[in-house]
Parts: structure tokens; C-alpha cells; sequence
């Protein structure tokens, strides 16, 4: 029997043969990728110096930090954090990314998407890289032991396939596919497993749709996401690769612990109601229901695709009375695209408010709401607070929904503006 792509890229860190889903194996990440963060990067550093007595770590070109959130600071003690990430990466040759955007992103653009690679971080939606046949584990309490020794411990994954058939309608996007893949399969339905994108029609979607999808993969119970590198994917990896491992996939005979098919053709516009990222709805059955702000961001969907969307919709048209509309691309380099695209200047003509690159609108540090209000929303979550007051509620939608409700004030479809 083959093996799956999971199985060979964590076969191949392990410096063996094969492995077996269920084997306990020591694997050596390609990369070890963080942002810094209050309680995670201060603490490794500090526990690596105190507790462990390392005081430079080992094969710094493994290692990258990126500087994404408190972007712009707001107060001396936060720029006083990313002091000390700054004198840690000098200290110890590291790579640093600082206000290049939301790392998840930029690690991308700057070459960690190595086909055939494993790549841990503490933040689960690293997963994204997975979009180009990486392998990107969101490990959590293994960072340490990540920084700390060449080798971590791993428990081979099941995979679980998702096979893609059919056209996406007009108006539809990767938002909507993922969640759509939620009501399917459940928010368990890749429990402790790798979600693998696949099927005749994959390649319909496109390079950052993929990103969006693989990206939210943890909504599913998923460990990662990943996706056999091919055709633009492969391109766009291998231009940009820190370095060359021979790209790996699956084999036609791979087992998989479940196999899913995904109709496109039957998918319709999606907003996902608070409380929760599991609580996926037909935008029909909301549309009409009265909004105060939208978010348009995040290291799910703020790319291109997104901002052309968005773009059009409000292309000769201005954000409702009172609407607070922010449009924050996902990195400088997508800003900077969309600048030389024209896509800025329509969206600053209705009135949107554009703003650097960032994830401090997605994680609540940019309160946008107060109680009582709502707002639709591309981040990744739609829990209380998320967007400020716990008494607010957020909606998750595609990139065109936000742009259609910030013209009407209310939930909206996008498709009659396209």
C-alpha cells in the first residue's frame, strides 16, 4: 500500500523508510517558525536561557520570527517586547520579519513554503503552507522542545482526503468552500488528523483560495492541511525556497482514514453565526439583519482575490452612514499589488478605511464593536470579543459579503454588485 504526502514528508524528517499513522517518531523540522507574542516567544527565550542554560541555539538558519502583532505600537512597553525578540534574533542569527506583514503569509513570500518540508509554530493556521505541500504543524507546548534540540516528538497523523468536484458559482469563494466543508464533515470530521485537499477540480481554485482553505483547516479538528504541489502552487514555492527537497505526494493506492466529496457547484454563500466557528448558515437565510462594521483582513482571506472582490462590489458606490468598513491586506506585498493594480482606489473612494499590514484587527487588540453592535468579518474566529465587547456579535463571510454589507448596513449578497 502507497502512503499518503504527510507520511513521506514526516518519514523523511524522521530519517526513515516509512512510518505507520499511530508510530511515534523523532523528526527534525525543516523550520521552526514563531511571531513574537506575550507568553510564548519572552517565556521560550527566557526558558531556554535560565531553565535550560542554552545560551545560543543550534542551526540558527532553521529558525525564523516574524513582528506582526502590536503593529503599529501603541504604548512603550509593547515596543519594549519587540525589543527584546530583536536583540534575541541578532543575539542568535536568526531571521527576523518585521512589519513585512501577517507572518503566516510572509513566510510564504519569503521562501519557508519548501515543498516536501516540515515546518512547526505554535499558531495552528500555519497550516496554510500546507497550499504549496509543506507540512506546517501548529505544535504548541513542542515549541521548547523545538528550540531546544534538533529532534521533537511526533505522533504520525491519520489523513483525512477531501476530494473537489464541480465549478464555483459566481460570487462564491474559498471563504465559502471551507465552511461549507465544516457543515459537511463537522468541526470533528479531521479530528487529530491532516486534512488533504485533492480532487478533478482543485485546481479551480486558485494559489490563495487554497490558502484560505488550508489555513482555516483547524476549524475541522485538524492538525494541518495539506495539498499535493503542482502546476502555479509549484512554481511559486520552488522561485522562492529557502532551499530544495525533491517535492513529494501522495501515492494513487495512499489509505486514508475518511474520504470526502465536495460538490462546488452546490455551494451558495456562507456566514458563519456567533458564537461559534462551527455555526455555518445559508447567507440567505441572514441577509437583511442590520451591521455596524466590517473587517476585511487576516491570514485567511486579505490577498489579492479578496481586494479585487471587495473592489469591485464598492467600485462607484460608498459605505452606508455610520458603517466602519477596515480593509487591512494580509502583507505589504499584497498592499503594495493591489496599489499598482488600482484596487486601492475604489475601496478608499467609498470609504473604507485601509490600513497596513496587520493581525491586531483579528485578534481583538483593534476593538472594533461595542455591545449591541454586530460586524461582518473574514477573519478566523467569530467567539465573543474577538472584535471588542463580548456583547458584540461577529458574522464570518467571503471578502464580497463584507463589501456588500458596508454598502447596504445590513448582512448582504454580494452577487447582485458583481
Amino acid at each position: 500500500m502507497g502512503a499518503t504526502i504527510t507520511e513521506k514528508i514526516i518519514a523523511r524528517a524522521a530519517g526513515l523508510d516509512s512510518v505507520t499513522p499511530g508510530d511515534e517518531v523523532m523528526v527534525k523540522p525543516d523550520y521552526v517558525l514563531a511571531y513574537d507574542f506575550p507568553g510564548y516567544t519572552n517565556v521560550y527565550f527566557r526558558q531556554l536561557k535560565q531553565d535550560l542554560g542554552i545560551k545560543r541555539i543550534a542551526e540558527p538558519e532553521r529558525f525564523g520570527l516574524f513582528i506582526d502583532h502590536m503593529v503599529p505600537v501603541a504604548s512603550a512597553e509593547e515596543e519594549m517586547f519587540h525589543i527584546e525578540t530583536r536583540e534575541w534574533a541578532s543575539g542568535n542569527d536568526v531571521a527576523l520579519f518585521e512589519r513585512k506583514g501577517i507572518g503566516h503569509q510572509v513566510a510564504a513570500e519569503v521562501g519557508y513554503a519548501v515543498p516536501g518540508a516540515l515546518v512547526v509554530h505554535f499558531d495552528p493556521h500555519i497550516s496554510q503552507l500546507g497550499t504549496f505541500g509543506t507540512l506546517a504543524l501548529g505544535i504548541h507546548r513542542n515549541m521548547l522542545e523545538a528550540y531546544s534540540r534538533e529532534r521533537i516528538s511526533l505522533r504520525v497523523p491519520h489523513t483525512v482526503r477531501i476530494d473537489l468536484h464541480g465549478a464555483l458559482r459566481a460570487g462564491v469563494m474559498a471563504r465559502d468552500v471551507f465552511h461549507h466543508i465544516v457543515r459537511q464533515i463537522g468541526s470533528g470530521g479531521c479530528r487529530f488528523k491532516v486534512m488533504e485537499l485533492g480532487g478533478p477540480a482543485l485546481d479551480s481554485i486558485s494559489t490563495e483560495g487554497l490558502q484560505t482553505i488550508t489555513g482555516l483547516a483547524m476549524f475541522t479538528g485538524a492538525i494541518s492541511a495539506i495539498v499535493n504541489p503542482q502546476g502555479e502552487r509549484l512554481n511559486y514555492a520552488l522561485a522562492r525556497a529557502k532551499k530544495f527537497i525533491e517535492p513529494l505526494r501522495s501515492d494513487p493506492d495512499a489509505h486514508y482514514s475518511a474520504i470526502h466529496q465536495i460538490d462546488l457547484s452546490a455551494i451558495e454563500p456562507i456566514v458563519v453565526v456567533p458564537p461559534s466557528p462551527a455555526n455555518t448558515r445559508d447567507l440567505r437565510d441572514f441577509a437583511g439583519l442590520p451591521v455596524n462594521a466590517g473587517y476585511l483582513g487576516s491570514c485567511a482571506s486579505g490577498r489579492l482575490e479578496d481586494l479585487r472582490v471587495a473592489a469591485a462590489v464598492l467600485r462607484g458606490r460608498h459605505v452606508a452612514e455610520g458603517f466602519g468598513l477596515n480593509i487591512v491586506p494580509t502583507s505589504q506585498q499584497i498592499m503594495l499589488e493591489a496599489s499598482r493594480e488600482g484596487i486601492l482606489s475604489p475601496l478608499i473612494d467609498a470609504g473604507a478605511f485601509v490600513s497596513s499590514s496587520s493581525c491586531d484587527y483579528c485578534y481583538g487588540r483593534i476593538g472594533t464593536i461595542a455591545a449591541g453592535q454586530r460586524a461582518v468579518s473574514t477573519g478566523t474566529l467569530n467567539v465573543p470579543g474577538r472584535m471588542g465587547s463580548a456583547d458584540a456579535e461577529i458574522y464570518l463571510c467571503n471578502a464580497g459579503v463584507v463589501a456588500a454589507s458596508a454598502i447596504e448596513g445590513r448582512i448582504a449578497d454580494p452577487r447582485p454588485y458583481l
